[in-house]
């Protein structure tokens, strides 16, 4: 992982929260809730999924660059890639 621990923390509090907001959906489905509802929770685990990885790309962009002994590395290409894979 990528980061500092302050980044890794807050990464992973909103992926927490994001499991939380999914395990809400399904059960929302389970229950027959109303579309509107069911959309909108849904739209909020979307969200707070693209911004645990936005965070994870933006706080990691340097060691991804030079981490490693090379091998390892990302070349710039490699992080555009992964950046916009979360578009």
């Amino acid at each position: 992982m990528v980061g500092d621990k302050d980044s890794i923390t807050s990464v992973l509090n909103r992926l927490r929260r994001a499991h939380g907001q999914l395990a809400g959906v399904i059960a929302m489905i389970e229950q027959g809730r109303d579309c509107k509802d069911v959309v909108t929770q849904l739209a909020a685990v979307s969200r707070a999924l693209d911004r645990a990885g936005f965070k994870i790309v933006a706080t990691g962009l340097r060691d991804c660059l030079t981490e490693g002994d090379g091998a390892d590395s990302m070349t710039l290409d490699e992080l555009e890639r992964l950046f916009l894979a979360l578009a």
